[in-house]
């Protein structure tokens, strides 16, 4: 069991632990229960947060009991940012998101057979302790000098900003939850990015005092780029784990698009390949680079894990039929959707002329250019070649009863909506 530690390193998971001879000690003895926390204070959790629960996963996997935590507490609160005081979300609107960040959750860690995951929501001892057993049992532990320290806590208080009581406090119910899940199912380890070292400390700390205990605390780096631009962001936006914000199209193309520096590296956090395999991927990326063999298996076990295997299907079959590879007319709506979404676009209506259809979309930069384009064989509608200059746009072209796919030469695409 303890060898899951060598595993976590070879993969890059280990920024830092409180005694890594200790925890390697604990995890060989048995099975540890440990625990992650996921705050609900945005409608989804992100591609960075699939970091811990695979981590998580790893060491379920490696015979260890993990508890997922949503803090329908902490969510009400929020962990302290370094540039300024977070907005309160509504309580309804922080219950609604727990359920979906639960609901997340749930496909990605096992819930039966042994060392099975259970879930728990912090707002359950929380929300009936009141403030006064609240300072007296677990603020009495609390050092002021400790919690000012904190490098977030610390930029704060020298900001013109400041910081709130509420979100100095954070710390200490963080460090409650862990102390909590220690006296109700003996949880010893928590785990979670590098940017959360002080929180889990808090707990660790806390252990100690009230309890007498030395528990662990285990954090992942966090996720760059090799080119130094931020992981988990695209020219749209966050990328999410929810389909309704970030598309499985989407999702896939972020993985598939990953840079050859970048691919192994995200190989070993994010999929279960063994070694062997990785290795044999990474010799393909310096043999075979242009055949993006390792960016393809990626994009595949990665959007799986998330979205399922029908999902991926779907994408790949999407991405294949854009570049005339498969049939776009048996693409669903949504999938299709997905797949042009970010292609140049224009409206137009049934019966107009197909070269101003390719003039509008920006296709090409004038009606003698798309004459010439269809003459030469290099203008296509829905993958089929056009070859009469003076084509319309018909009703039997438009796909979904929204969108018509246009492709100039191999590689260069745009969309039609008609309106």
């Amino acid at each position: 069991m303890s060898e899951i530690l060598d595993e976590l390193e070879w993969r890059g998971l280990i920024a830092q632990t409180t005694d890594a001879d200790a925890l390697r000690a604990a995890l060989s003895e048995g099975s540890v229960h440990l625990y992650c926390g996921f705050d609900p204070t945005a409608p989804s959790l992100h591609i960075g947060n699939l970091v811990q629960i695979l981590t998580v996963r790893r060491l379920q996997d490696a015979g260890h009991r993990p508890f997922a935590l949503v803090g329908g507490a902490t969510g009400l609160i929020g962990d302290p940012k370094m540039a300024g005081e977070r907005t309160l979300n509504p309580r309804e609107v922080v219950e609604g998101w727990v359920e979906r960040i639960r609901a997340q959750i749930a496909p990605l860690l096992r819930f039966d057979g042994p060392n099975a995951a259970t879930m728990v929501n912090n707002l359950d001892w929380t929300a009936p302790m009141s403030a006064i057993d609240f300072l007296r049992d677990v603020g009495k532990h609390y050092r002021l000098g400790t919690m000012l320290a904190k490098d977030t806590v610390a930029r704060r208080l020298s900001s013109e900003a400041g910081i709130s009581f509420t979100e100095f406090s954070y710390q200490i119910l963080q460090g409650m939850d862990f102390l909590e899940l220690y006296r109700r199912h003996g949880v010893m380890l928590q785990t979670g990015g590098s940017d959360q070292w002080g929180n889990l400390l808090s707990g660790v700390e806390l252990i100690r005092r009230a309890e007498g205990v030395a528990a662990h605390a285990l954090t992942t780096p966090l996720i760059t780029k090799a080119d130094g631009t931020k992981f988990g962001k695209t020219e749209s936006g966050t990328v999410w784990l929810d389909p309704g914000l970030t598309s499985p199209y989407a999702f896939y193309q972020f993985w598939v698009n990953a840079d050859d520096a970048d691919v192994v590296r995200f190989l070993k956090i994010f999929t279960f390949r063994t070694r062997e395999e990785i290795e044999e991927l990474e010799r393909a990326v310096s043999e075979r680079p242009a055949a993006r063999e390792a960016q393809r298996v990626l994009a595949s076990d990665v959007t799986t894990l998330v979205h399922g295997q029908g999902a991926t299907q779907a994408v790949i079959a999407a991405s294949q039929a854009l570049f005339g590879r498969g049939e776009l007319g048996s693409l669903d709506g949504p999938t299709l959707a997905a797949a042009v979404a970010e292609l140049p676009r224009a409206e137009v209506a049934v019966g107009t002329a197909v070269v101003d259809v390719l003039v509008a979309t920006g296709l090409v930069a004038s009606k003698g250019a798309a004459r010439r384009a269809i003459t030469e064989g290099g203008a296509y509608l829905n993958n089929v070649k056009v070859t009469d200059p003076d084509a319309v746009l018909g009703a039997g072209a438009v796909l979904a009863e929204r969108y018509v796919v246009l492709r100039r030469g191999k590689r260069t695409l745009a969309v039609a909506e008609v309106r």
